[in-house]
């Protein structure tokens, strides 16, 4: 018995992560909204422990607002988990417009493409 292999499958979803990556590093949700479906969600907890978040609208409202350009911005994929048409991963960040994020993103292979269904976040405190 052959066990599944997801390299393919590992290979297609770090590009659906990179657009995001890009997209935060240029400042230019246009370039982010091609990873996520159109229904995709984004929820964080603010500096005061309340629930902040919804559609997925709201991020990129952000991106275009308050983020600006950080060629000095670094992400790292921590990791990638798939099984079948369901995945989620992990990307670490610092530096994106002076902010640091762990990001956790569930993803699902609809129609034969992977796309971001929701995207929970943590803000580092400034250093």
């Amino acid at each position: 018995m052959s066990q599944p292999s997801y390299v393919q499958e590992y290979s297609a979803i770090v590009d659906v992560l990179n657009q995001y990556n890009e997209g935060g590093k240029q400042a230019n949700s246009s370039i982010m909204k091609p990873a996520f479906s159109e229904q995709a969600t984004i929820f964080g907890v603010t500096a005061d422990g309340e629930l902040t978040g919804g559609a997925i609208s709201g991020l990129f409202d952000v991106i275009g607002t308050a983020f600006r350009p950080s060629p000095e911005a670094r992400a790292v994929i921590a990791r990638i988990d798939i099984v079948g048409s369901a995945a989620s991963a992990r990307i670490d960040t610092n530096d994106i417009s002076g902010f640091c994020f762990t990001d956790f993103f569930n993803l699902l292979k609809v129609a034969g493409k992977w796309t971001v269904v929701s995207k929970i976040y943590h803000t580092h405190a400034a250093l």
